[in-house]
């Protein structure tokens, strides 16, 4: 089975418990197995640098669907939420993002998998690596695309 990893974040409304609600909501999902959740992380906004800061965090997880119906379903739960995609990188109430579904590539107008921004984010790699530390992505071992990411600036949330 393919081994999936979900990006999860929030600056809005509480966003630890919006990343709390979103888990649980995920666990609660008939056909979407959790396998196993990092530990949240606080980091400052990119892009829109004038916004609260982000709360982030990434899942594993096991799904017998295809990919772009994995999408769907992201997307709906976004809206249950009550995201409104108002600017690119502003503020929301909740972001769900496949990051990797197995070995599987895909570059159409609806789904880019790899994530196309993830070797980019310390957001994104930290919480990937504490759950997957030997994962390779893009062909590269994640603790040396890691090393290329200036990691200061980001927390991890004690709870």
């Amino acid at each position: 089975m393919d081994k999936i990893y979900i990006a999860i974040g929030s600056n809005l409304n509480g966003p630890i418990k919006q990343l709390n609600k979103a888990v649980e909501h995920l666990k609660n999902h008939p056909e979407i197995t959790i396998v196993n959740v990092s530990s949240f992380y606080v980091t400052k906004p990119v892009g829109i640098e004038n916004q609260p800061d982000f709360i982030n965090a990434v899942i594993e997880i096991k799904y017998d669907h295809g990919a772009h119906k994995l999408i769907d379903e992201l997307l709906n739960i976004e809206l249950l939420f009550g995201r409104i995609r108002a600017e690119k990188n502003g503020p929301r109430i909740i972001d769900l993002d496949i990051l990797l579904f197995g070995d599987l590539e895909i570059n159409d107008s609806d789904l880019t998998i790899p994530h196309p921004r993830m070797m980019e984010r310390v957001f994104v790699l930290l919480p990937l690596a504490e759950i997957a530390p030997t994962i390779m992505v893009n062909g590269t071992p994640i603790q040396i695309a890691l090393k290329k990411l200036k990691i200061d600036g980001i927390q991890k949330v004690v709870n």
